[in-house]
């Protein structure tokens, strides 16, 4: 965890609580945590599920790991420790957008099982949702549409997960995506019909 450097600070509460805005959006503000190899499909998933969210009146925002790198981020590589440093920024990020009443779509390989069960910790039973999307990495590379395996193998990008980094699969996920054997739509479906099930989308 980040050591708290400021000083002198006081949480400031709001006349409109996290209840009002879910029943404006007749909706429940959740973090749907896409995790999976590079090319298993989270992003691609993750922008479909928004896609069709917002087709049904729905609030949906997409995380993407790339471009939180560009900006937020930015200023991180790829060690282990800035790993984690990356997961916990976007885990609160994600927190305020879940408070928002948003569902929230991450999209990051976060490879430490440790560094999601510590986004998990953060945030209210029942807002952080785990969803594994498995796909092997033959399948992952077959569609490396950006050449970052072939560059893994050749030792130009050293700590590449799945190559040369460890990943650990979530261990009891809430829900798990076989992109490896479905569709985006129906790895979509799956998702937005669990959000249904669950009752984090309400009727209008």
């Amino acid at each position: 965890m980040a050591e708290q450097k400021s000083t002198n600070i006081t949480w400031q509460e709001r006349v409109v609580d996290r209840a009002a805005r879910e029943a404006h959006l007749k909706q429940r503000g959740v973090t749907i945590w896409l995790t999976g190899l590079s090319g298993s499909g989270k992003s691609t998933v993750a922008v479909a599920v928004e896609k069709m969210l917002m087709d049904q009146g729905r609030l949906a925002y997409v995380l993407d790991g790339d471009n939180i790198r560009h900006g937020l981020n930015s200023n991180l590589g790829f060690s282990p420790e800035d790993r984690t440093e990356n997961i916990r920024r976007i885990g609160e990020v994600a927190k305020l957008f879940t408070d928002a009443g948003v569902i929230v779509l991450t999209s990051f390989i976060s490879p430490y099982r440790a560094d999601r069960d510590a986004v998990r910790a953060k945030m209210q039973a029942g807002d952080f949702v785990e969803v594994y999307v498995s796909a092997d990495v033959p399948t992952c590379e077959s569609r490396d549409v950006k050449g970052l395996y072939a560059k893994a193998r050749a030792g130009q990008i050293p700590e590449f997960t799945g190559i040369s980094a460890p990943y650990e699969a979530p261990e009891k996920p809430e829900l798990v995506l076989d992109t490896a054997n479905q569709t985006v739509e129906e790895s979509a479906g799956k998702l937005i019909q669990y959000l249904r099930d669950k009752g984090y989308i309400l009727a209008k």
